[in-house]
């Protein structure tokens, strides 16, 4: 349903403004996309969220984490309750681990250089990472992706580094963990999911 409502806007925009071209609208519908298809379950997730005890520390996770996200993607459920599950597991519980979690300076550092380089890589192989379902297909916008996505987790991790606050820096520290696992082959294996572009290149998705 979601993904007939994008499509169906995003044609409306390109007879309304012709000069919206097939890149443009791709990047349209992707927008679309992430507005639709997520805020609803973050709304959710923020009142599953309060029962908790973290609303406030799950609101702040998610503006923190959504840059990097934005540019770097990540597989999604096929179900809204799994989506919502997901959702709310992902900014709750990187909201709960931050609370309660304290690294002593050494291993803090230690840590976010570790993340860093893992991200890069990862970031390297996989970003944007898409599905079949919201495929990036342009290279153009791929590479922009991608140099966005290493720029987003090189000032998230240099703040967690330099922020004093303990638990705004541990959202950042693990918020970018998480984030860059959710692009990894083996959580698209897990969850079931395909590379879009990769399914492109293959010639398996065909594109309307």
């Amino acid at each position: 349903m979601i993904d007939n409502i994008c499509s169906y806007l995003t044609n409306k925009m390109k007879i309304r403004m012709p000069d919206i071209d097939e890149e443009k609208a791709e990047i349209l519908d992707y927008g679309l996309h992430l507005i639709i298809g997520e805020i609803p379950k973050v709304f959710i997730m923020i009142g599953l969220a309060f029962l908790l005890g973290v609303g406030e520390l799950s609101i702040l996770a998610f503006l923190l984490i959504l840059p990097y996200r934005s540019f770097s993607g990540g597989f999604h459920l096929k179900t809204h309750l799994g989506c919502i599950l997901c959702t709310t597991s992902f900014y709750a519980g990187t909201a709960l681990l931050s609370k309660y979690i304290t690294l002593t300076e050494p291993v803090k550092y230690i840590a976010i250089i570790a993340v860093w380089i893992f991200g890069m890589i990862m970031i390297k192989l996989y970003a944007p990472a898409d599905t079949e379902n919201v495929p990036v297909i342009s290279k153009k916008e791929r590479r922009k992706r991608k140099i966005a996505s290493y720029i987003m987790l090189s000032i998230s991790l240099l703040a967690a580094a330099i922020i004093p606050n303990r638990i705004i820096s541990n959202i950042l520290l693990f918020g970018m963990l998480i984030q860059t696992l959710s692009i990894t082959r083996l959580a698209y294996k897990i969850t079931k999911n395909k590379y879009g572009y990769e399914e492109y290149e293959k010639g398996n998705l065909k594109l309307d």
